[in-house]
């Protein structure tokens, strides 16, 4: 499809903006719709005018009337431009004994006032304006029409260039009108928008506190569903395995008249069943170990630096346990950099220190391997650094090639 030219997008945009558009009428009915919802500001600051020491009466008026203004003013910009101003939700009623007071207190409530009572008035007067344009061009523009109807006296003779002037300006006056209202319409919309709707940055604050609420809930929700799945196959599956090993020692040891095919095949599926056993262990440790729920993450980790194929140097210094959630991060982040310095490192030593200072768990990993350690070579840091991401934690990587390579996580213990 041709891009049309400048000729035809200036044409284009003349038709949507003429006096006749529905650009301009919508632009009108919203700001001449203004003059009478200004109407009880307007007769409170006459009030006051008159009767200045009837002044709390007035504005005690006002401030009732402020719910039904706001709801009646996001009513006109919705019902006329489709524009949207979001109402702001109140946790309890205006009438209930706790709600009234915080209403009166809070920032969003006293931008409401100030929309009623300053630019509501200066928008109707935009709309008087506006409504005074164009019945002021529409009368000098069609001046001809209707000046048969002045007194005999004072009929045109001919077309004098009074009457001429007078339809000019009437051209003028309608085809400058609709750029007023358009201006005093957006001017409008931006003060509603910022006045009557709730404060933007209070909201984005608000709902980051909900999101992170809402995701400290996932977190324990998923941290108990693992402790559920660790109880399950530990208790069900893994008995099970046991069970099945047992039976098949004990028919290797006492069915000793059967023919070596058959000893054979009970022999392998004895070892088979011991391998399982094995993995299925290493799969409940990974899931959430029993023994960090029972004893806490002192001994857990101890329990994995005893199974690590290097000599670890362990330091725990804990005031008080730390929740569930920081304990199975802090439990996966060990157990993860201990196995990729026992596949990728070449490390013979390793020290792992883990200490709270107050709302923060430090943990530090050192080993004399190769260095070089790198989050985008697939070596297991990347999952490292989404799990502690997950709770707002940091993860800092100094790795020089040749060695030393220094992780250490920072997890928070408000959670």
């Amino acid at each position: 499809m041709a891009t049309p030219g400048p000729l035809r997008r200036a044409y284009h945009w003349s038709a949507a903006h003429a006096p006749w558009s529905a650009w301009a009428w919508r632009n009108t009915a919203l700001v001449a719709a203004a003059v009478p919802m200004a109407t009880p500001a307007a007769l409170a600051v006459t009030f006051l005018t008159f009767h200045p020491g009837s002044a709390l009466t007035a504005l005690a008026a006002v401030l009732a009337l402020c719910p039904l203004l706001t709801t009646l003013q996001r009513s006109r910009f919705w019902s006329l431009t489709g524009h949207d101003i979001p109402a702001i939700h109140w946790p309890r009623p205006w009438y209930h004994r706790h709600g009234l007071i915080p209403r009166l207190r809070a920032e969003t409530t006293w931008r409401q006032y100030g929309y009623h009572l300053l630019v509501s008035p200066l928008a109707a007067l935009g709309g008087a304006l506006v409504v005074i344009g164009w019945t002021a061009g529409a009368a000098f523009a069609l001046v001809f029409s209707w000046a048969w109807a002045l007194p005999a006296g004072q009929r045109p003779t001919g077309w004098s260039d009074k009457y001429v002037g007078f339809t000019i300006l009437g051209v003028l006056l309608l085809l400058a009108t609709p750029a007023l209202a358009a201006l005093i319409a957006r001017l409008d919309t931006g003060a509603a928008t910022a006045l009557l709707g709730p404060n933007r940055a209070k909201e984005l604050e608000r709902r980051v506190e909900d999101l992170a609420e809402s995701r400290a809930d996932v977190l324990d929700a998923a941290d108990l569903e693992r402790r559920r799945i660790e109880r399950d196959l530990h208790d069900g599956a893994q008995q099970r395995l046991v069970s099945l090993a047992m039976n098949l020692g004990i028919a290797r040891a006492t069915l000793t008249d059967l023919p070596p095919e058959a000893r054979a095949v009970i022999d392998e599926a004895h070892r088979e069943a011991k391998e399982a056993i094995e993995e299925l262990s290493n799969l409940v440790r990974g899931l959430h170990p029993a023994v960090l729920e029972d004893r806490g993450l002192d001994a857990a980790i101890s329990g994995i630096a005893a199974r690590a194929p290097f000599p670890v140097d362990l330091t725990v210094d804990l005031d008080r346990r730390p929740t569930p959630t920081i304990e199975a991060v802090a439990y996966f982040v060990v157990s993860e950099t201990l196995a990729n310095i026992a596949k990728h490192a070449h490390a013979t030593r390793c020290s792992v220190h883990v200490r709270r200072h107050t709302t923060t768990l430090t943990i530090t990993v050192t080993d004399n391997g190769i260095g070089g350690a790198d989050p985008a070579a697939g070596t297991g840091l990347l999952g490292l650094h989404k799990r502690v991401g997950s709770i707002d934690g940091t993860l800092t990587i100094t790795s020089p090639h040749g060695g030393p390579t220094t992780i250490t996580v920072e997890l928070p213990c408000g959670l």
